[in-house]
């Protein structure tokens, strides 16, 4: 795509301006904002979005890479500083937008390349006004490994030098002037010794790119002066103010530059890591009947049900349906909207709105109706919608999809786009890092300390197109971006800190290959974990459910979904137990975090024997509604977590949903009463091993 490149003379942007080259894209313009000419900050303003220093000499940049340059002044302050950015005239970001107006309107660019890499503060406002323009952002240094990453620059040939130190152990005398390759080991070793940010993404320097491949000149200092902003004894503030520079002509190149190559696809050579997907037998389909109940022909989705509200403000929500049936009025789209207006009329009923809903389970009857749905579902979310996952499922004829949704409100929230509680991960820049938003979801919310995530599917984040290489790539790329939002929602977030895990394949051959990797991530976090503080006692991991499903969105072979939360896995509480009931087996388990905010319940009720014809499943789901009840009560008495939902994943072929469904809402009932958590049926297409049903339950 046509790109324009934020400049600001750092090597940042001019590295992520090289990325974009190799990436295939075209850069055709320069943009970069300066202070204006009346603030009498004439070397550097006081910004929190742009770097200012060194921007005199910024006009030789279309000369030496002979692009247009486009400038504008900042006239804004800093006056919108929340973690959500939206629309004020008074702000510097406001200077941006016209800027970029301004070079769209002229070079018909569709893309901005943007150097960040930490900076969420930074991240929000360009993807606002790229979001504003319908522009793409391409930040492919964003949440790099920084000492890689300053290795690469300077590998890549980035002549790059320091014009502004800020930090402990970096001297104005010493440092300034020194080009990158010279300050690298300066750098690591601050780092090791003070945690000094190796990039100066904590502002201890900033640099001045003198020449990279793309320049077709360099540019030279003939003289500059050091000025002292701050004499600080221990942290000094000062800055190169440049006073005479030129261009010189560069040799012909030897030929086209190279960028490090790109780790954003994996490839699965470790075969022994994964048991053969041949070891996977399908059971043989089982009739199982409840004897007790006449069938019925209800449609199981119709049915309402919310959970009752935590003590901190906690809700589950389920049952939401969009009925459609082509040969009827009505259309798709209409449908959908019928089903939203449902969804905001139960929430306004519990003094809650749409802005309030975290995570959101999306089953559809067809991915071929995704783009639908997806029509309507992006106009019902603000700036930052709830994490989602989306599968299609095996709904009933006339369904077009089921919608369910935990939601939070303190009492103390407000109007405010993000309650201070709440802390929204949603990029929509294209990197190396994992996907961006491909639709109206967010990668993650934290609320508190637990970490409720979308879910991930397989794409390569610099392409956003499936992995190639089959079940086995995707499986591990998809978990890889599981572990890379949890670590950037929260600093140290791995997946030890899952609590709840579900798998969704589309064969069943794929369940080992899940359940193998699952097992082998997990333990190469306890290796790490072991070498460093853990001795003899073993972290408690999250409960996975794999589930096989007809379709995932791209026609992918593997989404992952976790809820995470960041406290001590060694301090968790794990309980488990099983039973046997009429032909039938019964296992549950439940961690409880160690913080006892949350807990997560897994019950599975599996044959004893396939050979089994009919079978009575009155008792069996007595019984595993009483042993669910025996989980929660075995909740330590610090834990104030109430079941919210109750998800019963179930073969589609063995059982009759209304059926199904009748019968865990009578037992639910009986046995927690008031604390009955929303249910939600979810047809399969298979379970692991002898599995008929599959439960998993979330309390908070």
């Amino acid at each position: 795509m046509r790109v324009v490149a934020l400049i600001s003379g750092g090597k940042d942007s001019c590295y992520n301006m090289m990325q974009c080259v190799a990436a295939g894209h075209q850069i055709v313009a320069l943009a970069n904002l300066r202070p204006a000419e009346n603030t009498g900050q004439t070397d550097e303003l006081d910004s929190y979005m742009y770097q200012t220093v060194g921007h005199h000499a910024i006009d030789l940049y279309a000369d030496a890479l002979d692009l247009p340059l486009y400038r504008g002044f900042i006239k804004g302050t800093s006056v919108n500083t929340g973690r959500v950015y939206t629309a004020c005239q008074e702000d510097e970001v406001e200077d941006l937008y016209q800027l970029m107006k301004l070079v769209k309107d002229k070079e018909g660019v569709e893309g901005v390349s943007v150097g960040a890499i930490l900076s969420d503060y930074q991240r929000v406002r360009v993807e606002d006004v790229c979001r504003r323009l319908n522009l793409q952002p391409l930040s492919y240094l964003w949440r790099w490994n920084q000492e890689i990453l300053l290795k690469e620059m300077i590998s890549s040939n980035i002549q790059a030098i320091i014009i502004k130190v800020a930090a402990f152990g970096l001297d104005p005398d010493k440092h300034l002037g020194k080009t990158l390759g010279e300050m690298e080991p300066v750098l690591l070793e601050l780092s090791e010794k003070y945690g000094v940010h190796v990039c100066g993404e904590g502002g201890e320097y900033e640099t001045f790119t003198l020449d990279c491949p793309l320049f077709k000149k360099k540019i030279v200092v003939d003289s500059a002066k050091v000025v002292m902003h701050s004499a600080d004894a221990f942290a000094p503030v000062a800055y190169l103010h440049f006073l005479k520079l030129h261009l010189e002509n560069k040799e012909e190149s030897l030929g086209n530059f190279v960028v490090s190559s790109c780790s954003c696809e994996v490839s699965c050579m470790d075969d022994d890591i994964f048991p053969s997907s041949e070891e996977y037998e399908p059971q043989k389909n089982i009739l199982v009947t409840w004897k007790s109940l006449k069938q019925k022909s209800l449609d199981f989705t119709k049915t309402l049900q919310n959970s009752g509200k935590s003590l901190s403000g906690y809700q589950w929500f389920s049952g939401i349906t969009a009925h459609f049936l082509p040969s009827k009025d009505k259309n798709a789209q209409d449908a959908a909207r019928e089903a939203f207006s449902t969804l905001r009329a139960n929430l306004t009923s519990e003094g809650l709105k749409l802005k309030d809903i975290i995570l959101v389970h999306l089953y559809v009857r067809s991915m071929k109706d995704f783009s639908v749905i997806n029509s309507v579902y992006v106009t019902e979310f603000d700036l930052c919608p709830p994490a989602r996952v989306c599968v299609e499922t095996l709904l009933p004829d006339g369904v077009l999809f089921c919608i369910d949704c935990l939601a939070h409100k303190y009492d103390m929230a407000t109007d405010d786009v993000v309650h201070g509680e709440k802390l929204v991960m949603h990029v929509q820049s294209i990197s190396h890092w994992a996907p961006a938003s491909i639709g109206p979801y967010s990668q993650s919310i934290k609320v508190g300390d637990v970490l409720y995530c979308a879910g991930q599917i397989a794409l390569v984040a610099c392409t956003m197109q499936l992995v190639r290489g089959g079940i086995r790539a995707e499986a591990s790329l998809s978990l890889r971006h599981v572990g890379r939002v949890l670590g950037a929602v929260s600093q140290g977030a791995v997946l030890h800190h899952v609590i709840s895990a579900c798998c969704y394949v589309t064969d069943s051959k794929s369940i080992p290959i899940a359940r193998s990797l699952w097992q082998r991530k997990l333990g190469e976090c306890r290796k790490v974990e072991d070498s460093e503080m853990y001795h003899d006692e073993t972290a408690v991991c999250g409960l996975l459910a794999v589930v096989v499903i007809s379709h995932l969105p791209r026609d992918a072979a593997i989404e992952w979904h976790v809820v995470a939360v960041v406290d001590d896995p060694l301090q968790r509480k794990h309980f488990a137990m099983k039973m046997l009931s009429e032909g039938f087996q019964i296992e549950c388990e439940s961690v409880e975090s160690s913080s006892s905010s949350c807990a997560s319940i897994s019950v599975r009720l599996s044959l004893i024997s396939s050979s089994t014809s009919h079978l009575d499943l009155d008792g069996p789901l007595h019984d595993l509604a009483a042993m669910f009840k025996q989980a929660v009560d075995k909740l330590s008495e610090d834990c104030s977590a109430s079941p919210l939902s109750f998800r019963a994943f179930f073969k589609e072929q063995v059982f009759d949903a209304e059926t199904l469904q009748k019968g865990l809402q009578e037992y639910l009932e009986k046995y927690l009463e008031e604390k009955t958590p929303a249910l939600i049926l979810v047809p399969v297409v298979d379970l692991p091993d002898k599995d008929v049903i599959h439960i998993t339950c979330w309390l908070s």
